[in-house]
């Protein structure tokens, strides 16, 4: 939670900095194509990451089919959640509302794909969308233990299950579902780079 709440007031400086060098037109042209090099920045740590991550890469070997349904149910309620969602929200489109659910709880990556995509609205919005996802999950998982199951704050964490809130899913849902929890939340963050880009393709 402490690396949420950090990323969160990073972000509420650097509004307050930019909407304060803008005033005074000081900030540099090249700004606007910073966030592009840092995706690809991002993109290629998170391969260094799952590909240089022994276990995880034993429990994609061993990980047995069925399991699959857990971050497979994970992407179509997250996905069936915003549709629903959505014919409350008259400012985004669809596609916009389910890209942003798409990030399973991925803020950094999903929030840079959709502004570099969509623009600054939907991809702030997606940013705070995902970190909230992480910090309910941080605050509620005992509570979705009680009435979901040890497999909901696994469902709630997204891909955050496999690092920020997995150890708080271990000591609620049981240390029996930290090889589920870590499993899923590979997946998730395997599939969220190419997942966001897909649905605001069309």
């Amino acid at each position: 939670m402490k690396n949420s709440l950090i990323i969160l007031l990073f972000f509420v400086l650097g509004v307050g900095v930019g909407a304060w060098g803008e005033g005074g037109g000081w900030i540099p042209d090249a700004f606007d194509s910073l966030s592009t090099y840092v995706l690809y920045g991002l993109m290629g740590l998170v391969g260094f990451g799952i590909g240089g991550d022994t276990q995880a890469l034993k429990v994609l070997k061993d990980t047995k089919l069925k399991i699959m349904l857990v971050p497979l149910s994970v992407v179509i309620g997250s996905l069936g959640g915003a549709s629903l969602v959505y014919v409350f929200i008259k400012d985004l489109d669809l596609q916009e509302v389910l890209a942003i659910s798409a990030g399973f709880g991925y803020y950094s990556l999903s929030s840079l794909f959709i502004t570099e995509l969509r623009g600054e609205v939907p991809g702030t919005i997606a940013l705070l969308t995902n970190i909230m996802r992480e910090i309910i999950t941080l605050l509620m998982t005992p509570l979705f233990v009680r009435w979901a199951g040890p497999l909901g704050p696994i469902a709630s964490g997204g891909a955050t299950s496999m690092d920020t809130t997995l150890p708080i899913i271990s000591l609620y849902s049981g240390k029996q579902y930290v090889m589920i929890a870590l499993f899923s939340g590979i997946v998730l963050t395997v599939v969220v780079p190419f997942l966001v880009p897909f649905i605001l393709s069309f």
